[in-house]
């Protein structure tokens, strides 16, 4: 057995600093206000878009777009690749993929949707790679196809319970899943105990969908405006994933009691996190021009 290694009190500048930011990230991730920002109007205003016997359809297509994630997130995500993550290329094709989805509407987003999130998960498999993830195994993996909950409020709630109790409960799913995806093989996508964190993860996700579909379904947006929402969609979630791939870093480095102590002294008050700028009208902006 080898030495016992004692936890530092504190972290080094650079990493306190990292661990900042990715409070930021993962303390602050609301994506009505970013489409707020955007559209110029209030995000309840948006979702007035969209037709109330969508809901039904929405959750079907969001779970088979996290389904498909996860397929993917088990038998196919690039793990060798050295490269640093190619977060703008990744937006520029989510872009495009938005700006079908504007151009035909709502009816395009089975389509759409699972292209997308695909897309997504290839972006915040190259961030957590770059943060020193090993891909090859499960439970990495993972916890890339976790940041579709992370960055998204349960439904009919606009906050939640902060990072660390997503994780956890997220995470206790993941492990029973992880287990029966371990002895049986991907095969078992179906089976209750991985339907339990699909479900877990689509309702979550299904939130901001919602919120991303009605924005982009505004008669002034069109096929442009989809393009744009759909790469503040795509930066949102790379936003969240950089965040909590930073704290599983730290974590390894330092400890996981450690860096859970230092994360709860830049949330002092879970009500009243303080909002940082949001990038809708930057990219608006930028992609219109």
């Amino acid at each position: 057995m080898g030495p016992t290694i004692t936890p530092p009190h504190t972290l080094p500048p650079a990493d306190r600093e990292a661990l900042r930011r990715a409070v930021l990230n993962l303390e602050s991730h609301d994506f009505a206000a970013q489409l707020a920002d955007y559209a110029g109007k209030p995000i309840e205003r948006v979702m007035r878009f969209i037709p109330t016997a969508a809901s039904a359809r929405f959750n079907k297509v969001v779970e088979r777009a996290v389904l498909n994630c996860l397929n993917v997130a088990i038998n196919s995500i690039e793990t060798k690749s050295k490269a640093p993550p190619a977060q703008r290329a990744a937006s520029v094709l989510a872009g495009i993929s938005g700006g079908v989805s504007g151009f035909f509407g709502l009816a395009a987003l089975p389509i759409e949707l699972p292209v997308t999130t695909t897309l997504m998960l290839r972006s915040i498999a190259d961030i957590a790679r770059h943060h020193g993830e090993d891909l090859g195994t499960l439970e990495a993996r993972l916890a890339c196809v976790e940041v579709f909950a992370l960055g998204s409020p349960r439904a009919g709630r606009r906050t939640d319970f902060g990072y660390y109790a997503s994780r956890a409960l997220l995470g206790r799913l993941a492990a029973d899943a992880g287990a029966l995806l371990v002895e049986r093989g991907a095969a078992n996508l179906s089976a209750p105990v991985v339907g339990s964190l699909v479900t877990e993860i689509a309702t979550r996700f299904s939130v901001v969908v919602s919120e991303r579909s009605a924005a982009s379904a505004l008669p002034v947006l069109g096929a442009v405006g989809g393009a744009t929402v759909n790469m503040l969609f795509m930066n949102h979630f790379q936003r969240v994933a950089r965040g909590h791939f930073v704290v599983r870093r730290l974590e390894r480095q330092y400890g996981a009691s450690v860096v859970r102590r230092l994360y709860d002294e830049h949330v002092p008050n879970r009500g009243h996190v303080p909002q940082r700028a949001t990038k809708g009208r930057v990219l608006a902006n930028r992609y219109k021009s």
